[in-house]
């Protein structure tokens, strides 16, 4: 029994130490390396060199003054990240995009677009088509007493255009870039 029990328990370890210990410290250590801002969450910094969030994960912006992101199933916190599964014909959903219908309308009537009314796959996602930051463009450039086309330009100039897929704007970086303007509101912080 002895000699079928030590090797089996003998490869349990040593693969316990290859798979669960080796493995991930080789991984950690070439991403520190080759790519420490990803390694570490891809964190964005303010102008003091404080931490504001994550490329990578969309966050909450309250106020007329800021550009809003996708709505989150999770209430922007990453461990319930996800989509909500509700279905078209379910009560909740159909309440949920009423009243962000409700919060989103603009003066111009124009329809909200669907990218501000629905959740993304993982519910944190921190980019929105241009046509959707457009559309809040105009909510944002009264609330800051700016001219569109300043607004607009900083839209423009926070566009991705990836190789593969359309372009986007990341909405922290876009209301970073905001932040940046001499004439953003006392009370508008970050």
């Amino acid at each position: 029994m002895s000699n079928v029990l030590r090797p089996a328990l003998s490869l349990i370890v040593l693969m316990s130490l290859i798979t669960g210990v080796a493995y991930p410290l080789v991984v950690t250590g070439v991403a520190q390396v080759a790519f420490p801002a990803q390694a570490n969450g891809s964190l964005v910094y303010d102008a003091a060199g404080k931490v504001r969030g994550s490329a990578l994960i969309a966050q909450s912006f309250t106020g007329d003054e800021w550009f809003q992101s996708r709505p989150s199933a999770g209430a922007f916190a990453t461990v319930a990240s996800g989509a909500s599964n509700f279905a078209p014909s379910n009560p909740a959903l159909v309440t949920r995009v009423k009243e962000d219908v409700a919060k989103l309308a603009n003066a111009s009537q124009e329809p909200v677009p669907l990218a501000l009314l629905t959740t993304s796959g993982s519910g944190l996602d921190p980019h929105l088509s241009p046509e959707a930051i457009a559309w809040q463009a105009g909510r944002v450039a009264a609330a800051r007493q700016l001219p569109l086309e300043k607004v607009q330009a900083l839209i423009d100039a926070n566009t991705q255009r990836p190789l593969i897929g359309p372009p986007v704007v990341n909405v922290l970086a876009l209301n970073m870039s905001l932040n940046q303007l001499p004439s953003a509101p006392r009370n508008a912080q970050l």
